[in-house]
């Protein structure tokens, strides 16, 4: 005889099956491909957060996609450069970086932040191999100069990527890449990670590339914008109606977009779970970037 008890039982493996089978065309729309993920801000700082990340990347590797995690660690860096007695400070989204900050960036970023992340995505089950743009040249940069020339010290802008590198590391584990790069002559420069994740995602060739951050995307006269397109985010930045950390974010969008990579999705990382939601749900939940539609050609009979 079946009981009420085993009819709730069954009703929520029910459930709990609709749910993966909702899932399946999402997974199957990115299986085999690269996905660039930027971790920020409250992701990496918060230890529950970080697992529940850890567990996302590991699950889309386990469905045949391809992750790659590029990172930060802006709050990181300020709180240590505040202990040393360093005061922060940014123009237009970029910290300002002399000599002495850059070795707390390095610290930070590569010798603290990004092997917590490769820990927790190991403890989830697959393989990470953690590494800077220092490693094998992984990462080559210039000197960024500031709007109007402004100078920000050791911030540079990636100009090459050693993607050979990267898809053999993708063979058998997931990149984790702190945003640290080299002048390819032994000078470091910090470089903005949204901007080091649009590199990448160019080079590689991602199908899409996602900024986990601490807003809900991109907010306009106070409501989130759900989809726009990279004309609309091109045309936010260059008209000043974004500011501090969002513009680098915008500027990451465009870039990787105009170089190949089909979709952008700018994404609240304090939500748990937050990019399986975003990439294998219908409703996501952050804002999504996509090209224009292309215009339909109209043929004219004679």
């Amino acid at each position: 005889m079946t009981t009420l008890s085993d009819l709730g039982i069954r009703q929520r493996t029910l459930s709990k099956a609709r749910v993966l089978l909702d899932a399946l065309p999402y997974m199957r729309e990115h299986f085999d491909k690269t996905v660039v993920v930027k971790l920020g801000g409250a992701s990496m700082s918060d230890d529950r957060l970080a697992q529940r990340f850890a567990e996302d990347i590991a699950l889309l590797r386990m469905v045949g996609v391809r992750p790659i995690v590029v990172h930060g660690g802006g709050p990181q860096i300020s709180a240590l450069s505040e202990r040393l007695g360093l005061t922060p400070e940014f123009r237009d989204g970029h910290r300002v970086t002399d000599a002495e900050t850059l070795e707390v960036a390095k610290m930070v970023l590569v010798g603290k932040v990004n092997k917590d992340i490769v820990m927790h995505v190991n403890r989830a089950g697959v393989p990470a191999l953690g590494l800077s743009g220092d490693d094998g040249n992984l990462l080559v940069a210039t000197k960024r100069s500031g709007v109007g020339g402004e100078d920000l010290g050791f911030v540079g802008d990636v100009t090459a990527v050693n993607r050979d590198l990267l898809f053999q590391l993708m063979q058998s584990a997931v990149p984790v890449i702190a945003s640290v790069a080299t002048d390819g002559n032994g000078q470091s420069y910090n470089v903005n990670a949204d901007l080091v994740a649009a590199a990448v995602a160019a080079s590689v060739e991602a199908a899409k590339i996602v900024l986990l951050t601490d807003v809900p995307g991109v907010i306009q006269d106070d409501e989130l914008v759900s989809e726009m397109t990279v004309d609309d985010a091109e045309g936010l930045v260059d008209s000043g109606h974004v500011s501090g950390g969002m513009i680098p974010k915008l500027e990451a969008v465009v870039r990787a977009m105009r170089s190949g990579v089909m979709r952008a999705h700018i994404v609240d990382g304090r939500v748990e779970h937050a990019l399986i939601l975003e990439l294998f749900t219908p409703e996501g939940m952050g804002t999504m970037v996509t090209h224009p539609a292309p215009v339909p050609v109209v043929e004219v009979s004679e």
